[in-house]
C-alpha cells in the first residue's frame, strides 16, 4: 500500500515549501486509483471516494471510500462500496441532503463503451457506516456524472450530468458529449433534464455558487483547449452557451469551489492541447478489442486525448469567475497519459482533482497520482498569494 512517501515521486509545487502545506498519500487498496471526490462529513471527519482496479473500463473497477478522521493526520484503510462483475464502476461523488442522509452516486459502463453508462446511488443514514441496495438513478443509459449536485434557491437538487453519445457505427471517443442539468423537486426520487445549449464537447460541469446569488459552471474541453464558463440565476435551469476562458484544458477534469470570503478557487491542469507531442485514438485505446480503431477525426470535430495531465495547478478569482490572476502550481511533472497502464507504471498523470474548503478555514484537495494512488494535500488559503 502506498502511505506518505513514493520514491520517485514528482515534485510538489512552489507551495511545498510552505510549513502550513501537508500533503500524504492515500492508502491504495488496487493497482489503478482514479477519480477521486472529498466531502466533509457532519462530524467533521474528510471523506474521500475514487474508483480502483485494475484499469479503467475493466469489471473489476469499483468504488472505494476512506476517511481523515477529525483532528488526525493518517487516513484510514478504504472500504470497497460498488461490485458489479460486469460493469466498470466509475466517478463516485458524495453528496449530504438536507435531511442529514448521505448519498453516493456514481456510473457503470460495459468495458470503454460509456454510452453504455448507468448512474447508480445508495444512500446512508449513518454517515456511510450503513448504505442502502444500489438503484439506478436514470432509466436511460449514455449518462454521465463527475461533480456533485447543488441545492437550488428553490430547495431544487441540480445535479450536472453529461451525455455519452456515438457517431454512426463508430465507438465513442467523447466528441459528441453534451452537458445537462437533471433537477429533482422530490428529493431524488425523479428528476426532469434542462440540457445546457450549445454545449457540445463541455463535460464535467462543475456549479458553483456565486456571491450575488448567480450560479457559474465551469467545464471540461474534449477538444483541449480551453476551460469553459457559462452561468445562470439562482434556480440553475436556464443556462448561457459555455465560452472558453482564458484558463487552458487538456480534455481532463477540473473542480472548483467557492470560499467563505466569496473567492473562488479552482483546481486543474495548465495546458492543452498544444502541448501534446502524441495522440491517443480514445480514453480506451489500451484495452479496445482488436481490430477496432477509432477515428480521430479532424481536430476542429473530435476529442483530443493524450495532452499532458501535469501541471495541477491552483487559481483563485474574485470577481466570480471572470478572471484567475493568482495561479500557483501544486505539483509538476511530464503528465505523459499516453496509456491509462498503472500496472507498469507508464502512466504518470496528476489529474482529476477535488477540492473543498473545510470548516477550520483549509483548502482540501485530492487527485490523481500517476493512476497508481491519490495524493490529498491541505492548504492555507491565506498563503496561496504569498511568495
Amino acid at each position: 500500500m502506498v502511505r506518505q512517501d513514493v520514491p520517485g515521486s514528482p515534485r510538489l509545487g512552489p507551495m511545498a515549501g510552505d510549513p502550513s502545506c501537508r500533503s500524504a498519500f492515500l492508502p491504495a487498496p488496487m493497482v489503478q486509483n482514479h477519480a477521486a471526490n472529498l466531502h466533509e462529513m457532519a462530524n467533521g471527519d474528510l471523506a474521500c471516494v475514487w474508483f480502483a482496479g485494475t484499469q479503467e473500463g475493466i469489471a473489476d473497477i469499483g468504488i472505494w471510500m476512506a476517511r481523515l478522521p477529525a483532528g488526525k493526520d493518517r487516513w484510514g484503510e478504504p472500504v470497497r462500496l460498488s461490485d458489479d462483475r460486469e460493469r466498470s464502476e466509475q466517478n463516485p461523488i458524495l453528496f449530504t441532503a438536507p435531511d442529514g442522509r448521505l448519498w453516493l452516486l456514481h456510473t457503470a459502463q460495459k468495458a470503454g463503451n460509456q454510452e453504455t453508462a448507468l448512474v447508480r446511488c445508495r444512500i446512508s443514514p449513518d454517515g456511510g457506516s450503513n448504505w442502502s441496495a444500489p438503484r439506478q438513478l436514470f432509466d436511460e443509459p449514455g449518462i454521465f456524472v463527475r461533480q456533485p449536485p447543488v441545492v437550488a434557491d428553490d430547495g431544487a437538487w441540480l445535479l450536472p450530468v453529461f451525455r455519452c453519445r456515438r457517431t454512426g457505427k463508430q465507438p465513442w471517443t467523447g466528441g459528441d458529449d453534451t452537458s445537462s442539468v437533471m433537477v429533482s423537486t422530490d428529493e431524488g426520487r425523479s428528476w426532469r433534464e434542462h440540457p445546457v445549449p450549445e454545449s457540445r464537447g463541455c463535460v464535467h460541469m462543475n456549479i458553483v455558487r456565486l456571491a450575488d446569488g448567480g450560479m457559474l459552471a465551469l467545464y471540461r474541453s474534449r477538444f483541449a483547449d480551453f476551460v469553459h464558463a457559462s452561468r445562470s440565476d439562482g434556480l440553475g435551469r436556464d443556462w448561457t452557451p459555455p465560452e472558453p476562458t482564458a484558463l487552458p484544458n487538456n480534455n481532463a477534469s477540473i473542480q472548483a469551489t467557492a470560499l467563505s470570503d466569496g473567492t473562488l478557487a479552482l483546481v486543474y491542469n495548465h495546458a492543452d492541447r498544444t502541448a501534446a507531442r502524441e495522440r491517443r485514438l480514445s480514453l480506451y485505446d489500451d484495452i479496445a478489442p482488436a481490430g477496432v480503431e477509432p477515428e480521430a477525426g479532424p481536430a476542429a470535430d473530435a476529442a483530443f486525448w493524450g495532452a499532458p495531465r501535469a501541471p495541477l495547478t491552483l487559481t483563485l478569482s474574485e470577481d466570480g469567475g471572470r478572471t484567475w490572476p493568482l495561479r500557483r502550481d501544486i505539483e509538476t511533472g511530464d503528465g505523459y497519459c499516453m496509456t491509462n497502464n498503472s500496472k507498469d507504471g507508464l502512466n504518470r498523470e496528476l489529474s482529476y482533482p477535488s477540492i473543498i474548503q473545510s470548516r477550520d478555514g483549509r483548502l482540501q484537495i485530492a487527485y490523481t497520482w500517476w493512476r497508481r494512488a491519490i495524493r490529498h494535500v491541505s492548504l492555507d488559503p491565506n498563503r496561496v498569494a504569498s511568495p
